[in-house]
């Protein structure tokens, strides 16, 4: 039974957090910190997940709908068990718990927390290290580490990593995936040291490096970036523009080919965004701060949205509205594909207007027969086909979750922008959820609704919603037909 694999993903991943919940409880007795909350999720997730072991089979072979179960039931039971010690130390409702986690392992950044003095040291590295996994892909590190995910792991691999390309770095899919996680390593490695070279502790310093090289967003201090140095801010810019490149070229910057990335279309618009936001922001906040000031809360805010990283270097609440209208257009755009960043991405936004450009070419000159391009690649039918439906779907999501907490009692400006900024994974809105607030007081079911919607995004919402097609539950007559 090819089912029993998806059991055996889900076992492996369940005892994977209780080891680390057994780390982290050493950590916090170490620091003389409460070790109950990690003890509970160690305990749970190891006696689920070695029951779950022992009714799975490494040795199936999962064909596509079996490998999408796998990987959405993944992404709910890990957020699900390692909201408890925040349920645990905190006593946050099993809601609040679930949201907290579910935005570190979705890397969004939304919080339910209220006071930071009484959140343990230990627990905020934990939501830390839930970003850093979630941002490199939970099934990038089961099949770079455990052998038998190199089997049938291209299916669980594309069903977590889905997009108009797939891009590999090496021939084969395990080699990949090891090359993606020892960059993404080397890159935490280096924006900790160099975070430390600019003046944070070593605890900050790691925390920080998890969370940037994530496209994260949580921060152990409450007022997130204003709280840092200006020269740790910069830091922080520098290391979002690699953290929401593909993959694929930070595995080419590290190597020795830096040119690459310059090469790369998608590279190329995503720095042109950045830069016009950037440059957008800095004009408008040009009054209420000198022009250097001006300049660095407008690059590292234009990086910080369209990366989805969600960090926050001043109270853009307060800002002009012309700023706050630049920020929100920014949530919109994403990272690059194959990234840790979130949102629509650059490469779809790229192939929607070059598509939008060749059709209108097409109603002036009925005739002509010019192919969709992006550089100097052809773009299939199938991926525009593919690039409209997942547009069409966000933005129907993002529609429906706004009006839904519209109605459950918030103003216009805090539900659109905790609607796209959960569902793009990026973390702070406007209004009352904005960088220097949380989302503790917002209706239940307006919670629920948007921890669905970070959960969706994470997973480029196509994967989530194929389960409402009819045809994804028909299970064929024919022995060995495959789905």
């Amino acid at each position: 039974m090819r089912g029993r694999f998806t059991i055996y993903v889900q076992g492996v991943g369940l005892l994977g957090l209780a080891g680390l919940g057994l780390v982290f409880a050493t950590y916090a007795w170490l620091s003389a910190e409460p070790t109950d909350g990690f003890l509970a999720m160690a305990l749970l997730s190891g006696a689920l997940g070695g029951a779950l072991l022992g009714l799975g089979r490494s040795d199936a072979d999962p064909g596509r709908r079996e490998s999408l179960i796998g990987v959405l039931l993944l992404w709910l039971l890990l957020p699900l068990l390692g909201g408890v010690p925040f349920a645990v130390t905190l006593e946050l409702s099993v809601l609040d718990a679930v949201f907290e986690s579910m935005s570190g392992f979705t890397t969004t950044g939304a919080t339910m927390l209220v006071s930071f003095a009484e959140v343990p040291a230990s627990l905020f590295m934990w939501r830390a290290l839930t970003q850093w996994l979630g941002g490199v892909g939970i099934i990038v590190i089961f099949i770079a580490v455990f052998p038998p995910f190199g089997v049938a792991g291209r299916q669980l691999f594309f069903a977590e990593v889905p997009g108009p390309t797939e891009e590999r770095l090496t021939p084969r899919l395990r080699n990949t995936a090891a090359a993606v996680l020892l960059v993404y390593l080397l890159l935490t490695l280096l924006c900790g040291l160099s975070y430390a070279v600019a003046g944070m502790s070593r605890y900050d310093a790691l925390l920080h490096a998890l969370t940037t090289i994530a496209s994260g967003g949580f921060s152990s201090h409450p007022l997130s970036f204003e709280g840092f140095s200006p020269a740790q801010n910069w830091v922080a810019v520098l290391f979002m523009v690699f953290a929401g490149a593909n993959f694929a070229l930070q595995y080419q910057l590290v190597v020795g080919r830096p040119l690459a990335l310059l090469r790369d279309r998608e590279f190329q618009t995503y720095l042109a965004i950045v830069g016009v936001g950037g440059l957008l922001l800095t004009l408008t906040l040009w009054e209420l701060y000198t022009p250097i000031e001006a300049l660095r809360h407008g690059m590292f805010q234009s990086l910080t949205m369209v990366t989805t990283t969600g960090y926050a270097s001043a109270d853009f609440v307060r800002w002009p509205l012309p700023a706050q209208a630049t920020l929100v257009l920014l949530m919109f755009v994403g990272g690059s594909a194959g990234s840790a960043a979130g949102g629509i991405k650059v490469i779809r936004w790229l192939i929607l207007v070059k598509a939008t450009a060749v059709e209108l070419r097409r109603t002036l000159h009925p005739r002509v027969v010019k192919p969709v391009m992006v550089g100097r690649r052809v773009v299939r039918e199938e991926v525009i086909r593919a690039v409209a439906a997942f547009i069409t779907l966000y933005l129907l999501l993002f529609a429906a979750t706004t009006w839904t907490v519209t109605v459950l009692g918030e103003d216009f400006t805090t539900a659109l922008t905790a609607a796209v900024a959960c569902i793009g994974n990026i973390g702070p809105g406007l209004g009352a959820v904005g960088p220097m607030a949380n989302f503790a007081e917002l209706h239940p079911v307006s919670k629920g609704l948007l921890t669905f919607g970070m959960y969706a995004g994470r997973l480029e919402v196509v994967t989530v919603f194929v389960l409402l097609n009819r045809d994804f539950w028909y299970l064929p007559r024919k022995k060995g037909a495959r789905y």
